[in-house]
């Protein structure tokens, strides 16, 4: 099939993600955030729970049209491995440089992270994507899924004896992430991480399910896109609903429910972006505010987590950058929930001030 022009309708999507990461990530105080833009305190799934697996979607859906047609070359396939190895390990080295910025304290720094796992899931998903074809990786995806949930709750935890899904300190990939990196894991607590190693693999299946989806919109004919992904989303939504019955849905522990059932969002998502996009060739004025996200995400993430770490360290009077400028908006007279949010949509609009100039300069910063 002949190449198509590049995919607007990823840009978009990438780029909303990205705005939304940034968002989510950076209240103006932790205590006051509008239910939404809140993680589930454990199990289930709000509209925040969606942004880390979209990103990993979106990961898969750029290795299948970045590498579609190399792949056919078996000859090729050992160096693009080869970059893709690259690639990921600079990842990973970028989410230690943030974990440790700006003390570079080795003693207490987190070892996983979002891009540590970005890293990974791009190494596996990528070498998955060159040496099998579509129908081996929907069943990779099957047996990935499958045996994290018999390992999660079949397999008897040392010291502590049966899995209990409904205590972070009580299931397997946590014991795992404490034996293995006890002292080196998220901050929030030091005995589990919601970016562990177990927690990976399915993980992995995430950017495999967008694997699959970047495959369609290349194999398919244009009038069919659309019906697919909207058909595969709303399919893996109804699975991952009742598997999450006996299986809950959780994003720190990333059960293969939480896989199907974010996958049917983003599925759906990209559908939607997709029609609007590239079919009816819609682009609203506004869109160029996604589209300078979804051209630099990854440098865009990486400063804005940088600049948020010096506002909160750097302090004038014993009172961080930060909480000037927050108490400077909540001197307006907004709520306390609608306060945090304008600091977190101003910050996102200097961020965007910065992408834009890249946008606007043609420069995409590729990792």
């Amino acid at each position: 099939m002949e190449t198509r022009k590049r995919i607007l309708s990823l840009d978009i999507f990438r780029g909303l993600t990205v705005i939304l990461m940034i968002l989510v990530n950076n209240p103006g105080s932790w205590s006051f955030i509008y239910p939404p833009l809140k993680h589930a305190a454990w199990h289930g799934c709000t509209p925040t729970d969606l942004v880390f697996p979209f990103f990993l979607f979106i990961v898969g859906v750029s290795i299948s049209f970045s590498m579609f047609n190399a792949k056919e070359d078996k000859l090729k396939r050992p160096k693009l491995l080869r970059k893709a190895i690259w690639r990921g390990s600079k990842l990973i080295g970028i989410g230690l440089f943030i974990s440790l910025f700006p003390f570079f304290d080795f003693s207490t720094m987190r070892i996983p992270g979002v891009l540590q796992r970005i890293g990974l899931v791009f190494i596996f998903a990528t070498s998955i994507f060159l040496y099998f074809d579509i129908k081996k990786i929907i069943g990779i995806i099957s047996i990935l899924l499958i045996s994290y949930w018999g390992i999660m709750t079949l397999i008897p935890i040392p010291g502590i004896g049966e899995a209990n899904l409904d205590d972070p300190n009580k299931v397997l990939s946590a014991y795992l992430d404490f034996k293995l990196m006890g002292g080196h894991l998220w901050s929030g607590t030091k005995t589990w991480d919601p970016e562990g190693l177990l927690s990976t693999l399915p993980a992995i299946a995430t950017a495999l399910l967008g694997i699959i989806a970047g495959i369609l919109i290349k194999t398919k004919r244009e009038d069919q896109i659309v019906k697919l992904l909207l058909f595969i989303g709303a399919g893996l939504l109804i699975l991952g609903y009742f598997w999450g019955i006996v299986f809950p849905i959780n994003k720190s522990l990333w059960t293969s429910t939480y896989v199907v059932y974010t996958a049917g969002w983003a599925y759906l998502t990209l559908g939607i972006c997709y029609y609007i996009f590239d079919v009816k060739q819609y682009y609203p004025k506004v869109s160029i505010v996604p589209r300078a996200f979804g051209l630099n995400p990854m440098i865009a993430y990486v400063v804005a987590e940088l600049f948020a770490k010096l506002l909160y360290l750097i302090q004038i009077e014993g009172v961080s950058v930060k909480e000037h400028l927050y108490q400077l908006i909540m001197n307006v007279g907004w709520s306390n929930e609608m306060g945090s949010l304008v600091f977190a949509l101003s910050y996102c609009s200097l961020i965007f001030v910065f992408v834009h100039i890249l946008y606007k300069k043609n420069i995409v910063v590729k990792v």
